[in-house]
């Protein structure tokens, strides 16, 4: 080897410059990742710590209202979160109409979806008081009967938790099962017409197959988002009467109140077996 090519062996590399590009992308995100390890990872990894003793989860299901909670929760998945999603595939059905009064009324639908909940629902929970609310004071004035505690009965008030949140997440899930129909080719229609098909054969061989994926992934990210919904239940019944209404997303509230904060924790990690599994359908799904 020659001393000019032994020379530039032994040189020293330069480090490549990051260049501006690359620069104010990491500046950019670096905010994020601060927010992201502070508001996000710390308290999971510390809710996690909290939660590790098994005496915690030996106590959290000896206590009754625990097993009420997980009933309550599954039916709030299994019910609630279906009835919403055939409803919003009816509707989708009837809003894609090309007529100017079903777009007019679709402006109106969507309209508690974009309200905030919390006015909301608290407006929810003063009409279906048993002594002023509107409910029962118009029962009152029909009738000359004093209306139902509507709240203080167990079944109806999950029911109306349910129905509450149905009534709000409704149109977000209408308009993605719109958006789904609309990326059917007519064609496909207007060949099954001139067959003779019947309105339900049309859906049944034509809409269905083009939207299963998109409706079976929309459930299920649909029962993630409902697992932690925590407005539609607190903010109505406060989790009552007598601690009945709770799901998993608000029976850690009732623990924080009776400052039992590892069992606090413990409820939330439970719900781990039910999330994980539902992320891992989704993300198969969205995978194919």
């Amino acid at each position: 080897m020659s001393e000019a090519s032994l020379g530039a062996a032994l040189a020293p590399v330069d480090k490549p410059r990051l260049s501006p590009w690359d620069f104010w992308g990491r500046v950019l995100v670096a905010p994020y990742l601060v927010i992201f390890v502070v508001f996000v990872l710390y308290p999971v990894l510390y809710g996690l710590w909290l939660a590790r003793h098994p005496q915690s989860y030996v106590q959290l299901f000896d206590d009754p209202i625990f097993a009420r909670t997980a009933v309550n929760t599954v039916i709030f998945l299994v019910v609630g979160i279906n009835l919403k999603m055939v409803v919003a595939m009816v509707l989708s059905g009837f809003f894609i109409t090309a007529r100017w009064w079903i777009k007019a009324l679709s402006a109106l639908f969507i309209l508690p979806w974009a309200v905030p909940s919390i006015p909301t629902i608290l407006s929810v929970r003063f009409m279906l008081n048993p002594e002023w609310g509107v409910i029962n004071t118009l029962i009152f004035q029909l009738t000359g009967l004093d209306g139902p505690n509507w709240l203080n009965d167990p079944t109806l008030a999950l029911s109306f938790s349910m129905l509450m949140h149905i009534w709000k997440s409704l149109p977000f899930w209408t308009l993605i099962l719109i958006a789904g129909r609309l990326s059917i080719p007519t064609e496909q229609y207007e060949a099954a017409a001139v067959d003779g098909a019947t309105g339900w054969q049309k859906f049944w061989f034509i809409t269905w197959p083009s939207m299963r994926t998109l409706y079976l992934t929309s459930t299920i990210l649909s029962m993630i988002w409902t697992l932690g919904d925590f407005n539609s239940v607190y903010l109505l019944t406060g989790g009552g009467p007598a601690d009945l209404t709770h799901v998993l997303a608000t029976l850690g509230i009732r623990y924080l109140r009776l400052d039992q904060v590892d069992l606090a924790m413990a409820s939330i990690v439970v719900a781990l077996p039910l999330v994980l599994p539902l992320v891992y359908f989704m993300m198969k799904r969205l995978s194919k």
